[in-house]
């Protein structure tokens, strides 16, 4: 146990991380884009998600650069057509590509992932800082996540849930409870992004990976994401008031994490985001979660490279988790 405790404390503190500044609302010009009306929710494809069928990663690849920002191990590679992917290593791969398909699938903007089994890199250097492990020897990886880089639209800080031109909207509210009901419980700031395309700033979170597994951080990890008995047996609703809603996640992290005060304080101060949530901003969300058919659903985790056993299991619980917010 106190070996465990001591990889846990070191993985937490020394994980590299890249900091984008906070935008500064009072001096940002624009117009500020956190949702737009789905009018076509019944018609969205959530199996090629919001980049569609185009954008499907494909061809050669070759390395770029490594990303140390973050806890999971990515590098950046470019395609045949010189379009940047952002290549994510590990168990955030499948969760983070499901997630951002509902995501897109109710307005919220997202990014744009897709899940690849096996891509090969050309010029892979011979050691990565983080991830090397799960790199062949001809350079190629497997079951990852590829983030397509923007080309019209620059990254230009994160943005705050407590601050912001959308605190307190029923937009933002309805992204909480988003957020509640795929169990995503690393919600930092600093996974939020701010996008400026033009005269538009589009408001992101960013990461989605710590998805459909527990309600909040556990140990060992691999419970935490995409793990479906933690996420079928979390509780989704806390409590109901006749105005308020009260959602399970983010959930406080399990007391092990003591061992790095720091990381388990900060974790609780994220309580409030799942707390407190407007009734009627709960059933509007869950209204539109509605619209969804369950074939729609299942191409989500289709996409993200579950077996046809996991689709039908984590579509299920997600089923029953919109019907939870239309009853309200």
């Amino acid at each position: 146990m106190l070996i465990a405790l001591s990889a846990l404390s070191f993985s937490t503190s020394g994980a590299a991380t890249k900091k984008l500044r906070a935008l500064d609302e009072g001096t940002a010009s624009g117009i500020a884009l956190l949702w737009r009306d789905p009018t076509d929710i019944a018609a969205r494809d959530l199996f090629y998600g919001q980049g569609g069928k185009n954008h499907v990663p494909h061809g050669v690849f070759t390395f770029v650069k490594e990303d140390r920002g973050g806890t999971s191990p990515k590098f950046v590679v470019r395609d045949q057509d010189g379009v940047k992917w952002k290549v994510k290593i590990g168990i955030e791969a499948r969760p983070e590509t499901a997630a951002s398909r509902l995501a897109w699938a109710v307005g919220y903007y997202t990014d744009e992932d897709y899940f690849v089994r096996d891509l090969p890199v050309l010029e892979m250097p011979a050691g990565l800082h983080r991830g090397q492990n799960a790199v062949d020897p001809d350079g190629s990886v497997h079951n990852v996540r590829l983030e397509r880089e923007p080309v019209t639209e620059r990254r230009i800080g994160h943005w705050r849930w407590r601050q912001g031109p959308f605190a307190g909207t029923r937009e933002m509210n309805g992204l909480r409870v988003l957020m509640a009901l795929i169990n995503n419980w690393d919600l930092k700031d600093e996974n939020n992004a701010i996008y400026q395309e033009g005269a538009e700033r589009v408001y992101v979170v960013s990461d989605l990976g710590a998805s459909f597994g527990s309600a909040g951080r556990s140990w060992p990890g691999d419970k935490a994401k995409g793990n479906f008995d933690s996420y079928s047996h979390s509780k989704f609703i806390r409590k109901i008031t006749s105005d308020f809603v009260d959602f399970q996640a983010p959930a406080r992290p399990m007391f092990v994490l003591l061992v790095n005060p720091k990381e388990y304080f900060s974790r609780i101060r994220l309580e409030w985001i799942g707390r407190h949530v407007p009734r009627d901003d709960a059933r509007w969300v869950g209204g539109l979660l509605s619209h969804l058919s369950p074939r729609q659903i299942r191409d989500a985790f289709r996409a993200a490279g579950y077996s046809p056993q996991d689709v039908e299991r984590f579509s299920g619980v997600v089923e029953d988790r919109i019907a939870a917010l239309t009853d309200l």
